[in-house]
């Protein structure tokens, strides 16, 4: 006879189903948000087809386009249509370029990737070393300093942030470029210099959320009996915070990256703009200019998908973590 499962297994062997029906809502999610970038996309103002003709058009040639275009269908069969190619990686062709939105999307979707990437790797340290140092030092002058910091980089409007630095660094200083030249040609060295104003001032946008979500998550953790506990025994503070309150508190901390992060998948427009950067976000603003429906609803969709994909992401990361997750 087998004996009864251990405390660690029925845990484990619990998390796949909880992951499993994380996942499973996320996907019906991302049904339910199909349909609403469908319905908003269909009530935008103008008509692609009289975009593409001009002004000049003829109500007959307006009609004959709208329906080559199949605009003229209902909306119930664009839909499914619609839902149909995106499924099968399909997003239709561009109304306005007259090519596969998929070839146009892959032009832009790198370097959207290398920029959020990019910003990732200095924004989320940076954030870590301010949590952690501002609840270590709860009430001195570095909380006080990197409080203050952060409530003025979260006041900040990211278009005043993207300015100041390029009258800084490009106008006064003239040490970075202020528009952001990304080619497959360029060396690394190149690219990094390019894109170093647009990094800055996404670094500055995300970086104060995720320190304050740090320092309340650990702040709050460094109260409990446990750590009191692990000093008197005496372990340093940095040994009790690295080794027992962030696994702790790394669900919150966790769940505050994936949320600033999936901005600048798709809300970095402003910067983008500014710094002419040839990214995705700025690709969904010439969408809608130029009423190309299945470019806008392909590059929401990919904004949503990577926002549910980071939060899922975050919670598989919370749950194998802190295990007493799973019993909530």
């Amino acid at each position: 006879m087998s004996g009864p499962k251990t405390g660690n297994g029925a845990a484990k062997a619990s998390l796949w189903p909880l992951l499993g029906r994380r996942a499973g809502s996320a996907l019906l999610t991302l049904l339910l948000v199909s349909m609403v970038i469908f319905a908003i996309a269909g009530l935008l103002p103008g008509d692609a087809a009289q975009e593409a003709l001009g002004q000049s058009a003829t109500p007959e040639q307006v009609a004959a386009l709208r329906h080559e275009m199949g605009l003229d269908q209902p909306a119930p069969v664009r839909y499914a249509r619609w839902l149909s190619g995106m499924m099968h990686g399909d997003a239709g062709q561009s109304l306005v370029a007259g090519m596969p939105v998929r070839a146009i999307i892959a032009e832009r979707l790198p370097n959207t990737l290398m920029l959020a990437g990019m910003t990732a790797v200095l924004a989320v340290p940076l954030a870590l070393v301010m949590g952690i140092a501002a609840a270590i030092r709860r009430g001195t002058w570095i909380d006080r300093a990197i409080n203050l910091a952060s409530l003025s980089m979260v006041a900040l409007p990211e278009f005043l942030v993207a300015t100041v630095g390029v009258l800084i660094f490009s106008v006064k200083l003239m040490w970075l470029p202020s528009i952001a030249m990304v080619s497959a040609e360029a060396s690394w060295s190149d690219t990094l210099r390019s894109c170093a104003l647009p990094i800055l001032s996404l670094t500055v946008v995300v970086v104060a959320q995720m320190a304050r979500m740090t320092r309340a998550a650990i702040a709050d953790q460094l109260d409990r009996p446990y750590v009191e506990m692990a000093r008197l025994k005496g372990a340093s503070l940095s040994r009790v915070v690295l080794g027992h309150v962030l696994p702790n508190c790394l669900g919150p901390i966790v769940n505050a990256m994936a949320l600033s992060l999936s901005y600048l998948m798709g809300g970095a427009i402003i910067v983008e703009t500014i710094f002419n950067f040839p990214g995705l976000a700025s690709l969904m603003v010439n969408a809608v200019t130029s009423r190309d429906m299945p470019l806008l609803q392909a590059c929401a969709m990919i904004f949503c998908s990577a926002y549910l994909l980071l939060m899922l992401v975050a919670d598989m990361v919370a749950l194998l973590a802190n295990p007493r997750l799973r019993a909530q």
